[in-house]
Formats: structure tokens, C-alpha cells, sequence
């Protein structure tokens, strides 16, 4: 099992993990997905365990469904338990990316790089989750 630090929303048939540094915008955009139908899985900090060759997540007990929100405070969001990883994200944003990938527990992983403040970007994830292979 692994920790590691991001915000992890899933979306029909998978997840994406939000790799950004503080105050970056990762909540930000974690929030527009959960308007449009995504769940919570974990803030900040989650736990992720690699099972045959499929990446799962999960929040600390303490985290469960608690986004610390800047100049609003703790809140809590509807979440889920556990969601299978697909894919990851981060902030070097290229026009044109070459294919991206990131191993956690043995499993690899797709990467995009997207900006997560650009109006589009919720809607660019939600496509890219649609497409990501099962």
C-alpha cells in the first residue's frame, strides 16, 4: 500500500487523481467535477493498493469525505469508499503532449497535463475519463 497526496475524484467507470501543489487549483477543479456528477474519494491525502494489475483508492478513515476548502473551511461531500484509478493529472500544460505515464503499485497510468483553472478543464477530464481504457 502506498500514500500519496492529491485530490482523487471518480467519474462513471473510473477515477483521476489531481497531482498539484498546494493552493494550484486541484480542489478547485475537484469541486467543478463533483457539480457535474463526480464523487469524492479522497482529499489531500489517500491510501492506494495495487490488485491484479488495477490500481484502487481510498481515503484514510479520518479523511472520509472532507475537503478542507480555502477561506471556507472543512466541508463535507458526498464520496465514495473506493474507486479504481485510471488516470492522473498535473499542471505542464504542452499544446501538443507526447503520451505520459506514472507507475504506482506495479500499475501504469495514463498522465495528462491540463491547467486546472482554464473554464474547459472539467469538461476536457470528463472526456478523457469516457475514453480511458477499462
Amino acid at each position: 500500500m502506498e500514500a500519496v497526496h492529491g485530490t482523487y475524484v471518480a467519474s462513471g467507470e473510473g477515477a483521476l487523481l489531481l497531482r498539484e501543489p498546494p493552493g494550484s487549483g486541484k480542489l478547485d477543479l475537484a469541486l467543478q467535477l463533483i457539480e457535474h456528477g463526480a464523487r469524492l474519494v479522497a482529499d489531500d491525502r489517500m491510501l492506494l493498493r495495487g490488485d491484479r494489475g488495477k490500481l484502487h483508492a481510498f481515503a484514510p478513515a479520518a479523511l472520509a469525505g472532507k475537503v478542507g476548502v480555502r477561506g471556507i473551511g472543512v466541508l463535507t461531500v458526498p464520496f465514495v469508499h473506493t474507486a479504481r484509478l485510471i488516470m492522473v493529472a498535473g499542471t505542464a500544460v504542452p499544446r501538443l503532449p507526447e503520451p505520459a505515464t506514472c507507475t504506482y503499485e506495479g500499475v501504469v497510468l495514463g498522465v495528462l497535463a491540463l491547467a486546472p483553472l482554464e473554464a474547459s478543464t472539467p469538461a476536457k477530464l470528463r472526456l478523457a475519463l469516457a475514453r480511458a481504457p477499462a
